[in-house]
């Protein structure tokens, strides 16, 4: 830029001008000059660049360029990297998503994107996420992943392209595909802290969106945060006053908290650890300010997900004890993370009495210097109340509500509300803390909330009377309209219940009603006639008033209050009263439905960029976590509880049972849940040839179960009663190493097959290497899938396998003997039913057949003890066993009925449980069926 002494000079003269007037001069000269330069056509690319500068320069200090940007796209093609960079740096300014000169830049920036030069490879990716737009991304989202994936990338290149994506998905999702799942979370293992903060970034913003497909990221954010914190394998470049990267720390204990915890045994105690050293790094407060802003962040992440995992009960005391003195905190931001923390921890904990003891500094909060922290203390207020202490917490409420700063007015009114109906343990105490709520909020009260009231009162009838006398109260004074609106229709539909009451006639309510006539809205005038047509039914004393009123409005210019009351007046001038009666018949009770005040207060954090995994409330409104995980585009789904006097009540004051009452109202949960994600760990996805160690170690302990080129997978396995360890060899069988080894156990017998991890493989194994994975079962009930494994890495491009392990029903059975006596006595008891399964079947494949050797083989391999001479049919198989379980064992009976000549088996199973001889029938029916060949080893 120094070199361009005329674009020097240019802004120079700019900067010295001494009025508008002789800048906009000097500009419209310089303008005149570059267009005709441009039309000339005779530019070299240094004057080219000179003169899109110049325009650069004019458009940022505001002044409109209508010529200029096809030169400035031209710039993009030059070989020079000054003119390229010139070029893009023009795109991006002058050029935005939907302008009608981009589709000619696309083929410019796919040609820098898969160039081998690095430098033209970030300039592309600037251009494509600063502009963005469906067409660019569209053109170009796979080049971009091809750059985050490629081996031969730069690590800085891998991180721009890992934002690229970021940015263009956070635009528009489809840009992202979903095959693409695997290998960007394998990414997370690389060696470059700054790629792996980048990805990170990325797998976060998709896993809250795509749980399923991006759910091994769980055990990769694990690993890695364990090895960043407690091995401490870290460049010197990461340490940001001696604290390990601290960006990285916060992202990965953010992104574990997306997820349900691990049932993985091992997983659990990766992040056990890691949590206690964060936990233990804390206990000294650094005095550097950095150090410990650095420290705080990591921290209170940690405490979320301590209280996001819910495992310990000592443990979560002593983070309500540390929460309790941040709060406390001379630091600004140290009390406001403590109080979200602990609100997190409100809306988990089983008990709140840990919070209770410091509630006075919680009520304190509400009067902070900082409204972020007010505000905050207002979240924690509310999801800490409950019948014991929801009293003074909402009297305090209130004497706020009157200072409190109008930003949170409308929300703190919402949260007094649903507070004041959740938990009101006397009718009465309800309607005077709702209508002093009222009294004080005045502006800030949405429509919602004192409809509710009226739902309230209208179905209970304990609440009616009081009601209607201590709103003619209010009307009375200078109150404001929504207590006019409740007020005009309690009394039209309630008065002749305080009729008698001194002070109460229905004069004095007329009176009061039309005084407020005067100073309210039309709206508020209409509800009001209303009530009055009701009076003509209820009072008939006072009808002359209420016609004069109804003669008053049929004039008046507002159309709506006009139809109204000549149609009342016409109604209440009937020769009978008998229509008026029927068409001012009381109302009835409100149909059952949630409160619509908690649909208002949670579309409030609908929509955020970061959804969080619980909502702002107690338990009841966290209970079902797999709803609050990953809530999608419809914002935060919850149910809760309408409560009064104790219980949640219906129409007439039908009290429903306990829990969730249903959907939220208001928001839009009626579309249908998108179909799952394939699961690429599954039986659906097996690998080619998976089969044939499958087989081979069908009845065997120990083999190779699968093998290629490159790797070979062998296994050996124990079993006794109903447990099996099962040790997975992987092998690297090539010349060169491999990395980001992942393996991820689908489990579809679950829950009656329990699979734990002891420990996960090496991430990384080098030429001729070989790592190991060990697999704990335990068999809770009858299953008769065996589970799958997929095991990926990265050698260059992404390789993956999906194989099934020989984990099997038969090998939690053991051989039991019996006499023949003996093994037709259980046979008769068992009987048929649900306890009995018979299967006829012949084989499955061509040239295959069976003789009385193989059957017997196939049968003891299944754990059966044949006993011989039981059977009348000596050709027939008779054998007995137990399937083992952690809770019991079951005896199982087998006939097995084989005809050689048409190679047919007819298959009966007898066992003490349901669902035993189905999966053993299953199993039996699929080994049998194969035959076997003349002359095959097995």
């Amino acid at each position: 830029m120094s070199s361009m002494r005329g674009l020097v000079q240019f802004i120079a003269d700019l900067r010295n001008a001494r009025a508008r007037e002789l800048e906009e001069k000097r500009v419209n000269k310089e303008l005149a000059n570059i267009r005709q330069k441009f039309k000339s056509g005779h530019l070299n690319g240094y004057q080219k660049k000179k003169y899109v500068c110049k325009l650069l320069y004019v458009y940022i200090q505001g002044y409109d360029i209508d010529f200029g940007h096809l030169e400035a796209v031209n710039l993009i093609s030059s070989p020079k990297y000054s003119e390229k960079q010139i070029g893009y740096l023009a795109v991006t300014l002058f050029l935005h998503e939907e302008h009608e000169l981009l589709h000619l830049v696309v083929n410019s920036i796919r040609k820098d994107l898969l160039d081998h030069n690095e430098l033209n490879n970030c300039l592309a990716l600037h251009a494509v996420a600063n502009v963005g737009g469906k067409e660019l991304g569209e053109a170009l989202g796979a080049e971009v992943h091809r750059l985050l994936i490629s081996p031969t990338s730069k690590a800085f290149v891998k991180k721009k392209a890992a934002l690229t994506l970021l940015r263009l998905y956070r635009k528009y999702p489809g840009i992202v595909r979903n095959e693409w799942a695997e290998r960007i979370i394998s990414i997370m293992d690389d060696p470059d802290m700054g790629v792996t903060l980048s990805v990170t970034s990325l797998v976060m913003a998709l896993a809250q969106d795509l749980p399923e497909e991006y759910k091994g990221c769980y055990v990769k954010a694990a690993q890695r945060l364990k090895r960043i914190v407690v091995d401490n394998d870290i460049a010197p470049d990461y340490l940001y006053y001696r604290v390990p990267c601290p960006w990285i720390q916060v992202k990965l204990l953010r992104l574990l908290q997306y997820y349900p915890p691990s049932q993985d045994s091992h997983v659990r105690e990766i992040i056990r650890e890691s949590l206690q050293q964060v936990m233990q790094s804390a206990m000294e407060t650094p005095k550097n300010v950095q150090q410990n802003n650095a420290q705080n962040a990591v921290l209170f992440e940690a405490i979320n997900l301590l209280i996001h995992l819910d495992s310990e009960h000592n443990l979560m005391m002593q983070i309500s004890t540390r929460l309790g003195k941040y709060i406390q905190s001379r630091e600004t931001n140290v009390r406001y993370l403590g109080l979200d923390a602990m609100t997190h921890f409100a809306a988990r904990a089983e008990t709140l009495d840990p919070i209770k003891k410091h509630q006075n500094i919680i009520l304190g909060s509400l009067r902070d210097r900082d409204i972020s922290v007010r505000r905050k203390g207002l979240d924690l207020l509310y999801s800490m109340c409950d019948m014991t202490n929801a009293g003074p917490i909402v009297d305090e409420l209130l004497r706020y509500l009157q200072t409190a700063d109008y930003a949170i007015r409308e929300e703190m009114v919402l949260k007094i509300a649903i507070l004041t109906e959740k938990y009101a343990t006397d009718a009465q105490w309800y309607i005077d803390m709702t209508l002093k709520l009222l009294s004080l909020a005045g502006e800030h009260v949405n429509e919602e909330v004192w409809q509710r009231v009226i739902q309230i009162v209208t179905n209970n009838e304990e609440l009616q009377a009081y009601a209607a006398h201590n709103l003619l109260g209010y009307l009375k004074t200078d109150c404001h309209e929504s207590l006019v609106k409740i007020g005009c229709y309690v009394l039209g539909e309630f008065g002749h219940l305080i009729a008698e009451n001194a002070g109460s006639s229905p004069i004095e309510q007329f009176m009061a009603l039309q005084a407020k006539m005067f100073t309210s809205s039309d709206n508020t005038r209409a509800m009001i006639l209303s009530s009055f047509v009701k009076f003509v039914n209820l009072f008939p004393e006072i009808k002359p008033q209420l016609l004069q009123i109804f003669r008053l409005y049929s004039h008046s210019p507002d159309t709506e209050l006009q139809q109204r009351a000549f149609e009342y007046l016409s109604l209440a001038t009937l020769p009978t009263d008998d229509l008026l009666r029927t068409v001012c018949d009381e109302m009835p009770p409100f149909s059952e439905r949630t409160s619509i005040l908690l649909s208002r207060l949670h579309q409030k954090t609908a929509g955020t960029s970061e959804r969080k995994t619980w909502v702002v409330g107690g338990k009841a409104a966290n209970a079902d976590k797999q709803e609050v995980l990953m809530a999608q585009n419809t914002g935060l789904k919850r149910t809760f509880t309408t409560i009064v006097n104790g219980t949640r009540t219906g129409a007439n004051g039908a009290t429903s049972p306990g829990g969730a009452s249903g959907d939220l109202a208001g928001l839009d949960l009626s579309s249908a849940p998108a179909a799952p994600p394939p699961n690429m760990a599954s039986a659906a996805h097996l690998t080619p040839d998976w089969d044939i160690g499958f087989n081979r170690l069908y009845f065997a302990d120990e083999g190779v179960l699968f093998e290629d080129a490159q790797i070979q997978v062998g296994t050996r396995s124990e079993y006794r009663g109903p447990m099996g360890v099962l040790k997975l060899y992987i092998t690297n069988k090539s010349t060169y190493g491999i990395g980001s080894l992942t393996t991820t156990v689908d489990n579809p017998a679950a829950p009656n097959l329990k699979i734990d991890t002891r420990n996960l493989p090496e991430p990384s194994v080098g030429a001729s290497g070989q790592t190991q994975q060990t697999l704990f079962s335990t068999a809770h009930g009858a299953f008769a899938d065996a589970p799958t494994i997929r095991i990926s890495y990265l050698a260059g491009a992404l390789q993956a396998y999906t194989l099934q392990l020989p984990i099997l029903m038969h090998r939690f059975m053991e051989p039991s003997a019996l006499s023949a006596e003996d093994f037709f006595k259980r046979w008769r008891q068992i009987g048929g039913g649900p306890l009995e399964t018979q299967s006829t079947f012949g084989l499955t494949g061509k040239n295959k057949r069976i003789n009385e050797l193989f059957t017997r083989r196939v049968v003891e391999g299944f754990a059966w003890k044949i006993l011989d001479n039981v059977d009348p049919n000596l050709t027939n198989i008779v054998g007995c066993a137990v399937f083992q379980t952690e809770e019991a064992k079951t005896g199982c009976l087998l006939r097995l009925e084989p005809n050689y000549e048409k190679s047919m088996y007819r298959v009966t199973i007898r066992a003490t449980q349901e669902d035993v001889p189905r999966a053993l029938a299953r199993q039996m029916e699929l080994k049998l069926s194969q035959g076997f060949s003349e002359g095959a080893s097995d």
